[in-house]
């Protein structure tokens, strides 16, 4: 669990419920202890300004590039796209997802909102969706594919090999699914 900034608690909270062993990441060393990774939402440019003064950016872009299975939910999504259209001056992401975004794109905290989205790749049931001045994939790259999209279109969640990622936060709404799916794409590294 990357802990620098955001709701990492909410994240950590969850895996344990579904039997994970957590462990809180803030320098690289930690980061050679973790079998995966989930980046939680928070603010996407003061995370990348904490990884790079607590020298992990590098660390976590290689492991990335080398195969460690990562989540990202809003700010974490941010985190692991190619592409941030419209990020902070001088902000960097780790890359890893053929995908470019669009941080808040929904506006405001006051433009919050949730929905159900129907997402093939967890079941026939609807996840409910709390987007809180969300990102939206503006464009998915032929090497991601996306698993969900609102009604006009607009993708929300991705993923590509190992990486996941989503512009609303499942951890805040008791909706395990997506946990579940990124805890079964870190047992399949593992072997």
């Amino acid at each position: 669990m990357l802990a620098l900034q955001g709701d990492f608690r909410e994240h950590a909270q969850v895996l344990r419920e579904l039997g994970a062993n957590v462990a809180l990441v803030r320098r690289p060393e930690e980061l050679l202890q973790v079998d995966g990774l989930v980046i939680p939402g928070g603010e996407s440019s003061v995370m990348d300004k904490l990884a790079r003064t607590f020298g992990l950016a590098e660390p976590l872009r290689a492991a990335i590039r080398g195969g460690l299975p990562v989540y990202g939910t809003c700010a974490g999504l941010i985190m692991l796209a190619d592409t941030i259209l419209d990020g902070m001056n001088g902000q960097q992401s780790l890359g890893g997802l053929d995908i470019a975004v669009r941080r808040n794109a929904f506006g405001s905290q006051t433009a919050s909102f949730e929905t159900d989205l129907d997402i093939a790749a967890l079941g026939d049931k609807p996840v409910h969706a709390v987007f809180i001045r969300a990102p939206v994939v503006e464009t998915v790259g032929p090497l991601a594919t996306a698993l969900a999209t609102l009604d006009d279109g607009r993708c929300v969640a991705v993923e590509q090999g190992n990486l996941l990622g989503t512009s609303f936060h499942p951890e805040i709404t008791g909706e395990y699914r997506f946990h579940q799916y990124f805890l079964r794409k870190l047992v399949a590294a593992a072997r």
